[in-house]
């Protein structure tokens, strides 16, 4: 009877001790497929996380996407980007937001997320509204999946179950924001590189290249391809002419870096299957949309292909992608903290 008494006041007291230490959302994932940095007796994420603590949560991120998309519609597009270019980095622990200090070395200034990665403003207005409504709750990292998720949803694509539970980062990596993120001139086998490495597939490849189906990209990021795409002074022979004569209009081969294109003109709003349709008639913008089709991987030209035909077996592959990005490496349990302003550590 006594040693069973100790226990429960041992037990008592762990618990008391660990609900104290994880305020945000106390939830234990022992052996959790969806896992964490941390392995076998863990705290895993569930989408259930903030169920308790922020049950609000979602809420307040879709109201704020509601507003913000509706001022620029380029603000889905950079939210799916900005939770993309975090998880490449090192996990998804919202890294990518922090400014630079005495201690952070911002990623902001690597070379593919300067002048191209944005809706930091956004994802400022999200935290300020959970921490008045849920103080040192809800973390950096799981706004910047939320968000990515909302954007696909108002613009008209898919919506997924979220594991959430992520927790942010203390510091950030230059240097892997410029080594980890594929640029948009990769070949096949440089983006397989860059997505195997970080444990995805030809599958995820090119579902998650999909998003591409809303946003714009500057003229910078595929001018080669119509001026001298194989250092030869010629354009890339597989955009098709009428498109190709459309870009160059646009693009002129001095200057104009920072104009910007639709990765998808047919329907550069909303989020469909367009993207993929483009592609098979030569209408792709990048260097890294192109060879999906034309590169020497037989597996992701099968891919575009079927998703051009189903949309919505691109919709349920690109939701299966999307969890599988967003379970790259997060810091869980003790790991990490839940900071107070998402551009600077506590």
């Amino acid at each position: 009877m006594f040693f069973n008494k100790v226990i429960l006041v041992v037990t008592a007291f762990l618990l008391v001790t660990l609900s104290q230490a994880h305020p945000a959302g106390f939830n234990f994932g022992w052996g959790s497929h969806y896992g964490g940095r941390t392995r076998g007796m863990s705290f895993g994420l569930s989408p259930q996380f903030y169920q308790f603590s922020c049950p609000q949560a979602n809420d307040i991120v879709m109201s704020v996407l509601e507003k913000a998309i509706a001022k620029d519609i380029r603000t889905a597009a950079s939210l799916l980007r900005l939770h993309f270019h975090d998880c490449f980095v090192q996990g998804c622990d919202a890294s990518i937001l922090l400014d630079n200090s005495a201690t952070i070395v911002s990623e902001k200034n690597g070379g593919p997320n300067k002048n191209s990665v944005r809706g930091y403003d956004v994802i400022d207005e999200i935290k300020s509204k959970l921490e008045q409504a849920c103080p040192r709750t809800v973390s950096c990292a799981d706004i910047v999946a939320l968000a990515a998720r909302g954007s696909t949803v108002l613009s008209g694509g898919p919506n997924w179950e979220l594991p959430l539970g992520r927790r942010d980062s203390k510091t950030a990596s230059l240097r892997g924001s410029n080594k980890n993120i594929p640029p948009p001139n990769a070949t096949i086998e440089g983006l397989l590189t860059f997505f195997k490495r970080q444990g995805l597939d030809e599958v995820d490849l090119v579902a998650l290249s999909g998003a591409h189906t809303i946003g714009v990209a500057r003229c910078a990021t595929f001018k080669q391809r119509l001026y001298n795409q194989n250092g030869n002074n010629q354009p890339d022979e597989n955009l098709e002419k009428t498109f190709y004569f459309g870009l160059k209009t646009m693009c002129p081969k001095s200057g104009g870096d920072n104009i910007i294109s639709p990765l998808d003109f047919g329907s550069p709003r909303m989020f469909d299957n367009t993207y993929y349709k483009l592609l098979l008639r030569g209408k792709g913008l990048l260097n890294s949309d192109e060879v999906l089709l034309t590169g020497n991987v037989k597996e992701t030209h099968e891919l575009v292909k079927k998703y051009a035909q189903d949309e919505s077996l691109f919709f349920e592959q690109f939701a299966l992608s999307m969890i599988k990005l967003g379970n790259l490496r997060p810091l869980t349990g003790f790991n990490g903290e839940v900071r107070k302003n998402c551009r600077r550590v506590n």
